[in-house]
């Protein structure tokens, strides 16, 4: 157990100092600074405050695009909010993210994600509820999330220069079969 504790806190340090030993699913810590990384849009604190502060620096939306982060809204569940990183797009109302802290990993939370399920859940099918897939169940996570939406790499501002996601941002082949059994089920 410490050996692998202290293996994580090391695969994090040689991330966060961005050593090109350390590839984005070696990240150990919490979603901001991952989703930061993984999508290239430079917005800063808790995660729940990125949706309005994007406004007036890069465009937003209600509508989920690759590479796009998607704001989980503040609740008592997630008093910090959560984002992640839109990795594909299945069907208009299930995509993939890619993500960190959600799931735990051997027995941790904090490890990245690639590829994971997430629905939409509303009732009005505009994304302003999802559920997430939890690796702790095996399956979609019973939750409902309250979403803020999506914010786009595109700058809505000319002085903020245009978000990149990372090549690593998604897997070459997901499981879309899976992805799609486990929303509609």
């Amino acid at each position: 157990m410490r050996k692998r504790v202290i293996g994580a806190l090391i695969a994090a340090m040689l991330w966060q100092a961005g050593d090109a030993r350390a590839g984005l699913l070696d990240y150990v810590g919490e979603c901001v600074p991952f989703a930061r990384a993984a999508s290239g849009i430079q917005i800063f604190g808790d995660a729940w405050t990125w949706w309005d502060q994007a406004d007036g620096r890069y465009a937003r939306g209600f509508t989920p695009r690759v590479g796009s982060v998607i704001v989980f809204a503040r609740t008592p569940r997630l008093p910090r909010g959560h984002v992640a990183v839109v990795s594909r797009i299945v069907d208009r109302r299930v995509v993939m993210v890619t993500h960190a802290n959600w799931s735990r990993l051997g027995g941790e939370r904090g490890h990245a994600e690639r590829d994971v399920t997430l629905t939409d859940v509303s009732p009005d099918n505009d994304w302003s509820d999802v559920k997430v897939w939890y690796r702790d169940n095996d399956g979609l996570g019973s939750s409902v999330y309250p979403i803020a939406g999506f914010v786009y790499g595109t700058p809505a501002n000319p002085s903020v220069p245009p978000a990149h996601p990372s090549p690593e941002l998604t897997g070459a082949a997901p499981d879309y079969v899976g992805a799609l059994l486990d929303a509609y089920r």
